[in-house]
């Protein structure tokens, strides 16, 4: 079966992202097309990039990025939580990208982000490394506003038409995960 990590994208003290994450694993969990999971950026504390050479190398020299490596590999597709910092993600989920390269080649992700303009513009970011990396993004996505999906800028609280956004990303995302099996052999 199809399987999706989806990646919470930041490990800030008092982050939204957990509970963001939570929320579309929730939704995630009402589909019988795939398996989907958390993995939480906070479990793996990578370092900035310290390895000697370039992920696209694929030899790694230190424990984190093998441990890293091992879990990426496992999934077939993504589903980036990202909060928007300065007009781009987060630095921790760039640097989480930058450490490797093969694990996420052919591989289908989509993206829900928060912020105050619905982290829209960190997913454009997101969408360019994205495509280095050789991962093929969904155009459906989902913004949450701080001002429209969340109660008091503290509580998740989606508005109607963000489920319809979600199903139709994880659509898109398990359709494209599955196509994309063959070039992964």
């Amino acid at each position: 079966m199809t399987s999706i990590a989806i990646v919470v994208g930041s490990v800030r003290p008092g982050r939204y992202s957990r509970p963001v994450a939570e929320w579309v694993l929730a939704e995630a969990a009402k589909r019988d097309d795939a398996k989907f999971e958390i993995l939480d950026l906070a479990d793996f504390p990578l370092p900035h990039l310290d390895e000697p050479l370039p992920a696209s190398a694929g030899q790694y020299a230190n424990d984190h990025t093998k441990a890293w490596s091992e879990a990426v590999a496992r999934f077939d597709g993504f589903v980036f939580v990202t909060p928007e910092y300065n007009h781009s993600t987060s630095g921790v989920l760039k640097n989480a990208l930058d450490y490797l390269y093969a694990e996420w080649n052919n591989k289908a992700a989509g993206f829900v982000s928060y912020g105050v303009a619905g982290g829209v513009r960190a997913v454009e970011h997101l969408r360019l490394v994205g495509a280095e990396l050789q991962l093929a993004t969904v155009r459906s996505q989902v913004a949450l506003s701080l001002y429209t999906d969340y109660e008091n800028f503290v509580t998740l609280n989606p508005a109607a038409h963000q489920y319809d956004a979600l199903t139709a990303l994880f659509d898109q995302l398990v359709a494209w995960s599955d196509a994309l099996a063959h070039l992964r052999k």
